[in-house]
């Protein structure tokens, strides 16, 4: 049987869950960010694209290209919200459904065309969600997730695309190779130099011949770039947690290793989740004391992979669950509810150079191993190449 994958993304979606809240920022640009000089703009509205502006851009800089922009400082908790409405309107049309961050979903729609019609059922569900949470939206409708997510692309704003069976290489042929999901700031420059600037391009070259030159990542691009994907959709509640904790050898209350303990687990998951193209929207922190007793806290939080976002929350958690003054036997931090999706960085409230710092760090610990390079307060607890704790001595 044929497939239907729909892929659906939110229209400018920071810019336009503040448009709802305040008309005045309908028709402006609008950069949604830190306020100060050094941070990163986190979303732009589409009239602030036209002056070069982009997400992730210093907000120094953004500022310049566009003085008249309307700067908004943002709020995750209102944009999780919203995403969870999105997502609770899907889940209740549709069997099959994987959210891919806080503002992209696919779904599966494989047999509707005997019943409804996996098109006219997409146009429907889109039509809810506009009318239900006032958020534009966009989707494509092809037979694989690239095909789809491309389509919703070129759908913006707030469009629909179909890419009919058969039909994916033409439609992907005159488009930039940009367009591929998978092509970032290292392979765009490297396919440039070989003179490839169409995806048609890549589909009139050997597969061997990529390969060669850029290893299995050269085969995964041609078939992507030739409509050729098989990834299934994934459903939400199939994503599983992640997690570490470590016994220590003697039972302490030392403050300086357990708060060691914890930024070196927080570090090696979320390193693990940004490896995996992972988010978290749950952490729990769990303590074990020298008689057994085992207590568990947890707390929800804004979708995100980033430290600086979420060890401020586990040292809050332990503060808050930490009050019998014993000797802790075992200490472990949790990530669940995880979702896909590379927010990679609290853009809120990073500078720019954290950004240039947390995707420097992670290069380094993919070349090296994980414990190549870590914070000095962790360097006596450090996890191995593979960011396994061990269990520690007090210090």
């Amino acid at each position: 049987m044929e497939r239907q994958i729909v892929h659906c993304d939110l229209d400018t979606f920071f810019v336009s869950v503040e448009r709802l809240l305040n008309d005045d920022l309908v028709g402006k640009p609008v950069l949604i960010g830190g306020s100060s000089d050094r941070g990163v703009v986190a979303s732009c509205s589409y009239e602030a694209r036209k002056f070069g502006i982009h997400s992730a851009m210093p907000m120094k800089l953004a500022r310049q290209l566009c003085p008249e922009a309307v700067l908004v400082r943002g709020d995750h908790d209102r944009y999780s919200k919203y995403s969870n409405m999105v997502t609770e309107i899907i889940e209740g049309s549709v069997p099959l459904v994987e959210k891919a961050s806080i503002d992209e979903h696919y779904f599966d729609l494989t047999g509707m065309d005997r019943f409804f019609g996996s098109w006219k059922w997409a146009q429907e569900l889109r039509r809810r969600i506009i009318r239900e949470t006032g958020l534009p939206i966009s989707f494509g409708l092809s037979t694989n997730k690239t095909v789809s997510k491309i389509a919703t692309g070129e759908a913006k704003p707030c469009g629909e695309r179909q890419v009919a069976d058969g039909t994916e290489k033409p439609f992907l042929a005159p488009l930039s190779i940009r367009k591929i999901p998978g092509i970032g700031e290292k392979t765009y420059p490297m396919l440039r130099n070989m003179g490839i600037s169409k995806i048609g391009t890549l589909q009139q070259m050997d597969v061997f011949t990529l390969q060669r030159v850029m290893g299995d990542n050269g085969v995964a691009i041609w078939r992507k770039a030739n409509g050729v994907d098989d990834s299934p959709v994934v459903p939400f509640h199939q994503q599983k947690s992640m997690s570490k904790e470590t016994t220590y050898h003697v039972d302490t209350i030392d403050m300086v290793l357990l708060r060691s303990t914890m930024l070196s687990m927080v570090d090696a998951l979320c390193f693990d989740l940004r490896s995996e193209g992972k988010l978290t929207g749950c952490i729990t922190l769990k303590i074990r004391y020298s008689n057994f007793d085992t207590h568990i806290r947890q707390i929800r939080i804004p979708y995100t992979n980033s430290e600086r976002a979420i060890v401020p929350q586990v040292l809050s958690l332990f503060e808050k669950l930490y009050s019998r003054r014993m000797l802790i036997r075992l200490i472990g931090v949790k990530f669940g509810t995880l979702i896909r999706g590379n927010y990679q960085v609290d853009l809120f409230d990073d500078k720019f150079e954290d950004l240039q710092l947390s995707q420097a760090l992670d290069r380094i610990r993919s070349r090296f191993g994980f414990s190549a390079i870590g914070r000095g307060i962790t360097m006596n607890d450090r996890p191995d190449s593979k960011g396994n704790l061990h269990a520690a001595q007090p210090t």
